[in-house]
């Protein structure tokens, strides 16, 4: 299996549109970084307005943590739309290519195969989001020193530097998890169809409804809205909360975890019964 996922990655790896996620965060965090190294100080003065009379704050409040706390805030909601180029490819890839016989005749069977695409998709999830901690959070630290984190959510909270990182941590662990449930979603349209182009539109559209089924102020929507994945995706920002509600966090995952493990099974199971003809 292992040699399996190695040689997933090698061919997700030779494709361009492989590297437009990871260029399109590094591009858009090193904009996010250079802005706010030269105008942060009066967006801070400007958040902090009406409070700085009543309260003397104390310690750097534009730093790293603030800037990965913002970058993460502004990316998180497009990165879905990076992430289904590569998994929308993954098996309409070898349609277009007409490789699946000759990956079919390897000695392994399809239930290894395809679940070696969904580690393989997962593990792309993990080094778009490692990679945007890194520059994130990693550069930003070292660009803009370490402090207090300013957290401007319901209302302005403000954590102290011993209390941030493992905020982070689950944050984008929670990230992780809601990406991987787009990710898995757009391997399912792609175990259907023979071009990528298809799973990549069905996945943003599926995406889309889903969002605005949840803003309709319709008794029948919003009795399901709390099923919908799209409901849980954000639910990272709950770390950065003055208390983190674990209930929600908890309910949340498990839902999450339920999507992913029906889109493997669904998949797995389309994969096993296709019929292959190139």
């Amino acid at each position: 299996m292992m040699t399996l996922v190695f040689i997933e990655l090698q061919k997700m790896f030779k494709k361009w549109r492989t590297y437009i996620g990871i260029i399109a965060v590094g591009f858009l965090t090193i904009i996010v970084q250079l802005v706010l190294y030269f105008t942060g100080k009066n967006f801070v003065d400007s958040q902090m307005r009406g409070i700085e009379q009543s309260f003397v704050i104390v310690g750097n409040l534009l730093n790293g943590y603030f800037i990965a706390r913002m970058i993460l805030t502004l990316l998180i909601i497009h990165i879905p739309f990076l992430i289904v180029l590569v998994g929308g490819d993954l098996l309409a890839g070898e349609a277009t290519a007409g490789t699946y016989r000759m990956i079919l005749t390897r000695p392994v069977s399809r239930f290894q195969v395809i679940t070696s695409k969904f580690i393989a998709g997962m593990l792309y999830v993990i080094i778009l989001l490692v990679w945007l901690a890194f520059l994130s959070l990693g550069v930003s630290l070292i660009v803009f020193g370490s402090g207090p984190l300013l957290s401007m959510g319901s209302g302005i909270v403000i954590f102290a530097e011993n209390d941030i990182l493992w905020r982070f941590l689950g944050a984008y662990a929670f990230a992780a998890l809601s990406m991987t449930t787009v990710i898995f979603i757009s391997i399912i349209f792609s175990s259907l169809v023979q071009n990528a182009i298809g799973p990549i539109v069905s996945t943003m559209a599926i995406i889309i409804i889903f969002l605005i089924i949840s803003a309709i102020p319709v008794d029948f929507l919003q009795s399901i809205k709390p099923y919908l994945f799209t409901t849980h995706m954000t639910q990272w920002n709950n770390f950065f909360n003055d208390e983190v509600n674990y209930t929600e966090i908890f309910n949340s995952t498990w839902i999450l975890l339920a999507h992913i493990v029906g889109l493997y099974a669904v998949t797995t199971y389309i994969f096993m019964k296709k019929d292959i003809l190139s």
